[in-house]
């Protein structure tokens, strides 16, 4: 959730900036490095949703597992 706050504020940031004067070299350079962030921060959300679909799914097979060992008789 902090990620996705972070993302807007960088979107409103370059928005405002963008938005108050013509853009000179510098600021095209400093949109141009907050659209990278952008773009970074979701692939890094994208990939963390993935992991955590797979320890989930790693989850319930560990639990499976210890419910068949438990009635393996020993």
């Amino acid at each position: 959730m902090k990620k996705l706050t972070l993302l807007g504020a960088l979107a409103l940031l370059a928005t405002g900036i963008s938005a108050q004067s013509p853009a000179s070299p510098e600021q095209k350079e400093v949109e141009a490095l907050f659209k990278v962030v952008q773009d970074q921060q979701i692939q890094i959300a994208e990939n963390q949703a993935k992991i955590d679909a797979k320890l989930v799914m790693l989850g319930e097979a560990l639990r499976v597992a210890r419910i068949y060992s438990s009635r393996g008789g020993r």
